[in-house]
């Protein structure tokens, strides 16, 4: 299967150092999973829906029989995690960052990272609506949520909202 665009650019966005504790957010079916262990970070993948934790599962069992990948069905922001346990987080084409209230995901994501840790909220080139409606509300909730320093980056690969949790 090859890689899309938007999720190889992500990922090198994100760039996943080897023994860093990375958060995805939305793995679908599980390609930015084996672009991020394979860079020997250690992965946790969380969605909502079973469907695509399977696919997430089955394409990287190898990374999960290593150690690398965790996979979790879950809402984001049922999660508990243990504060300050990851040094990045990040999702490609999760829409709940900007269609609603995500003040609680937000507070997740920022509690499970540690201080200086990585926030990337991306999405690909072309969508439904126009990216300045995309950037202007996320780039609201990250700032609401105590991120710290938001960067817009949008390139032909993808749209990216970047912060590191203060």
């Amino acid at each position: 299967m090859p890689v899309p665009e938007r999720v190889a650019w992500a990922v090198d966005l994100l760039d996943p150092r080897a023994g860093e504790r990375i958060l995805e957010v939305g793995p679908g079916p599980g390609v930015a999973a084996d672009l991020v262990c394979r860079r020997g970070a250690r992965l946790l993948a969380v969605d909502r829906s079973a469907v695509a934790t399977d696919r997430t599962l089955r394409r990287n069992a190898d990374h999960v029989a290593a150690g690398l990948l965790e996979v979790r069905t879950a809402e984001l922001a049922a999660l508990d995690l243990p504060p300050g346990s990851f040094d990045a987080a990040f999702s490609v084409n999760v829409n709940v960052f900007w269609t609603r209230s995500a003040d609680r995901e937000l507070a997740v994501l920022r509690d499970a990272l540690r201080p200086g840790g990585r926030l990337h909220v991306c999405f690909g080139p072309a969508g439904p609506q126009p990216p300045a409606r995309i950037t202007a509300a996320v780039g609201g909730a990250l700032r609401a949520a105590g991120f710290d320093d938001v960067v817009v980056r949008s390139e032909p690969a993808g749209l990216a909202l970047s912060s590191r949790r203060p």
